[in-house]
């Protein structure tokens, strides 16, 4: 009796959605409305002129996130006035990580110096409905007339603990192929980071 209602539950999970992908590589992405750290509301709609974006999960506390933060900040500066500006979203619980809490994140944003939206994913909608599951995973999405299309998600680049060793730049080569209007490489590599929590 206990298999089948354990056997039931996880069939539950399953058809409710718990173990969805998220968004694969060619997958349109439904526009969202988050709150950024200057208590005003971002969403994907608000940039008219974008040509697509840079979205990355990231956070406060993880080491690998606060490897990439100066990387980040690099690549909204190459990468926004030419169409493709970086939105950071903190997808993780500040229960489980007080690090992570909103007024922590306004701190961070301020002493790292981002140039970007870092918005907040109140009650963990938006994360897995993108199907990321580090910090940080980087989403390249292309706008085009059907909306905002995924064209590449993992890593942002091969090696997390020294940006002069890098060797493949996943999301500047993705953005660099939009932009030429050449498809991209490289759709898929593997997010390296923390868990959410």
């Amino acid at each position: 009796m206990k298999k089948i209602i354990l056997l039931a539950g996880v069939l539950i999970l399953m058809c409710s959605g718990i173990f969805a992908q998220g968004y694969q590589i060619g997958d349109t992405v439904t526009d969202f409305r988050l709150k950024n750290v200057d208590d005003t509301f971002v969403s994907l709609g608000d940039y008219k002129d974008a040509k697509g974006f840079i979205v990355v999960f990231t956070c406060n506390h993880c080491p690998y996130a606060q490897a990439y933060q100066e990387r980040l900040v690099a690549l909204d500066s190459k990468y926004k006035e030419k169409g493709y500006p970086v939105i950071a979203i903190n997808p993780n619980s500040p229960v489980i990580y007080p690090a992570d809490s909103f007024d922590e994140m306004k701190k961070r944003h301020k002493e790292a110096g981002f140039t970007f939206p870092y918005l907040f994913d109140d009650g963990q909608k938006v994360y897995p409905i993108f199907g990321a599951t580090k910090t940080p995973h980087a989403f390249v999405l292309e706008r085009t007339s059907k909306g905002n299309v995924v064209r590449y998600i993992g890593a942002i680049d091969d090696n997390y603990e020294d940006a002069s060793a890098v060797k493949k730049t996943y999301i500047a080569d993705a953005v660099d192929a939009l932009l030429a209007g050449q498809p991209v490489a490289v759709t898929t590599t593997k997010a390296i980071g923390c868990g959410i929590k």
